[in-house]
């Protein structure tokens, strides 16, 4: 994909504040225009289906989908997209996770002002953006399985299953997620008893505590 005069640029953060001063910093750049905004996954995904988005900034921990499931959903569905992922957390976790969504960079929000615009250009030139820690993760990560000939671990649940752990544990009844989801009360129960199999747990409360674990939501 050539590298447009001026990138245009989809920003999401569930806080507006934050949304504001990322903004304030990239269109002081001539070749860098925020074009839209959205304020969780679901619209992140669907302005940057619907409009003219060169490039999406997501914040990793949002309302009704993560940075990471939308950036998994963009990149299924429109593959040449770049996609930012922006965290506080600078753990391996969330990197590794992001890579494996489709993500082109990883940036850390306490860096933000200094590494953001960069990576923005290095995301549109078709270039990896990691923060150094980033870097070193990914060299011993590799390191390690190459010497172990160790597979990536599979993840036990899959995206449409996250999906409704994520919306367990932000307090939507099953109606609610049939609703959001666009799929039917038995099939949403359904999900549900296969997740709790899964995962080996019994309530709703262990659920609440794994999606923390896994950053689907916030604590």
């Amino acid at each position: 994909m050539a590298t447009p005069l001026k990138t245009r640029v989809l920003l999401a953060d569930d806080h507006e504040v934050v949304r504001s001063g990322l903004r304030a910093v990239l269109d002081g750049e001539p070749d860098i225009e925020v074009v839209a905004e959205a304020a969780d996954g679901t619209e992140a995904v669907e302005k940057a289906l619907a409009g003219e988005v060169d490039l999406a900034i997501l914040d990793v921990s949002m309302p009704r989908l993560t940075g990471l499931q939308a950036t998994s959903e963009l990149h299924r569905r429109r593959p040449e997209l770049r996609v930012l992922i922006l965290s506080v957390h600078d753990g391996e976790q969330y990197f590794f996770e992001a890579l494996r969504a489709g993500a082109s960079g990883y940036v850390l929000k306490t860096a933000a002002n200094r590494d953001l615009v960069e990576a923005c250009r290095a995301s549109m030139r078709g270039e990896a953006f990691l923060y150094p820690g980033a870097v070193t993760a990914l060299i011993r990560d590799y390191l390690e399985r190459a010497r172990s000939g160790d597979a990536a671990p599979e993840d036990p649940l899959t995206p449409r299953e996250l999906e409704v752990v994520k919306l367990i544990a932000e307090g939507y009844t099953s109606d609610e997620i049939a609703d959001e989801l666009v799929i039917s009360r038995k099939t949403v129960d359904h999900h549900r008893g296969h997740i709790l199999e899964k995962l080996g747990m019994r309530n709703v409360a262990e659920l609440t505590r794994y999606a923390i674990r896994r950053g689907l939501v916030e604590p």
